[in-house]
């Protein structure tokens, strides 16, 4: 195996939703819901694979009506106006999206700085790219970016900010105020910019997300990623989009095109048309996250954790010391044999092991029966 991927081996996900699997343990690990998403969507799907004209490869940029649902969807969220015929691509999934951006965008020794914690495949990603990890930690209670340290984790060879927010793990909304001391560092550094902004949709409590693409000097320096997984409860189907400059769309489907090529045929008009779903849609999805938010995290509190509320995604995060464990990864694989519950420990997400060790994230995109099951098992399992 070429060193460039030693020590990245099988993601946790794939271990944690396996013990589930071989436990019978309810899976808060892997974050994939356990409804589906709007029927009108599901329906459309339905619809273009019988209709026999999306089953083969679809443009390798992507259908147009998904192209240009992409484009309307910015522009009403956000008053961002994109090209969908040159400044949008269609990817399998976010996960391709960041992986095609890193490799089309980071040259060998270039530094790629990222949020810590961060989703695992942002480590692998810039490791295939021959990029170095230049991590900023966001650290309890708060798990706000500290921005003195992100101005100096940024030198000469920095080539690339990889932004996600909403944040996985922590689940942290950067504020305007961060996000406009992103975008003046960016500009003053002449850095390109990746935003993961998958879990837009999921912020709560009134916290806004504003794309970073959104303040001024950014948008030609500012690669944007999304998908339907989240906001569409259809992680399965890999359905992503990168937003950005035409130049910097070429750089990324260059890369692309030589990863999966073409993905989710049938998918995309289906995710066109949940994308112009009314506001009715957005506003019954958040509401009902937050409300199973709340439910898990005053589940754990009442068993006994330290929970750190989210303002977004569908993850919560807790210490697990006040059990004994100062060892996240120990707890959770001791987790579904004792208790019958799957969680993830937050030491993968970091290079600094020492700061994720006693955290372990909760997915509470389930049906709230399943979340009150899982609270009452870990209160029976870890009060013997």
């Amino acid at each position: 195996m070429a060193a460039r991927l030693h020590g990245l081996g099988t993601t946790i996900f794939a271990e944690m939703s396996a013990l589930a699997v071989r436990t019978g343990a309810i899976n808060l690990g892997q974050g994939f819901p356990d409804t589906d998403g709007p029927s009108s969507m599901l329906e459309a799907a339905v619809g273009a694979i019988r209709s026999g004209q999306h089953n083969q490869y679809p443009p390798g940029i992507g259908i147009p009506a998904l192209r240009t649902a992409v484009t309307d969807h910015q522009d009403r969220f956000y008053d961002l106006s994109y090209d969908p015929d040159t400044e949008v691509l269609i990817t399998a999934g976010a996960t391709e999206a960041i992986a095609a951006a890193l490799l089309a965008l980071v040259e060998p020794g270039d530094e790629v700085v990222a949020m810590e914690p961060y989703y695992d495949s942002y480590a692998a990603c810039i490791a295939m790219a021959g990029g170095q990890r230049v991590p900023v930690t966001l650290r309890p209670p708060e798990f706000r970016l500290d921005l003195d340290a992100l101005r100096a984790a940024v030198g000469p060879r920095t080539k690339v900010l990889l932004v996600n927010t909403p944040h996985n793990p922590t689940g942290t909304v950067l504020t305007p105020d961060e996000l406009s001391a992103v975008a003046a560092l960016a500009c003053e550094r002449d850095l390109l910019v990746i935003t993961d902004e998958v879990y837009e949709h999921l912020a709560y409590d009134g916290a806004p997300h504003v794309p970073l693409a959104s303040y001024p000097g950014m948008r030609e320096r500012t690669v944007t990623i999304s998908s339907a997984g989240k906001t569409f409860a259809v992680t399965g189907w890999k359905i992503g989009w990168v937003c950005a400059t035409p130049e910097l769309v070429d750089a990324v489907k260059t890369a692309k095109q030589f990863l999966t090529y073409v993905s989710g045929g049938p998918f995309q008009p289906a995710v066109a048309t949940a994308l112009a779903l009314d506001d009715s849609y957005y506003v019954e999805l958040r509401d009902s996250l937050q409300a199973k938010r709340n439910l898990l995290c005053a589940g754990l509190a009442e068993v006994g954790f330290e929970v750190f509320v989210p303002q977004g995604t569908y993850f919560v995060t807790t210490d697990v010391r006040s059990f004994g464990y100062d060892d996240g990864v120990e707890f959770c694989r001791m987790l579904p044999e004792r208790c019958g519950v799957v969680a993830i420990p937050h030491e993968v997400f970091y290079d600094d092991k020492s700061a994720g060790r006693p955290l372990v994230r909760w997915a509470f995109c389930k049906r709230d029966e399943v979340l009150v099951e899982a609270v009452d098992r870990l209160g029976r399992g870890l009060r013997r």
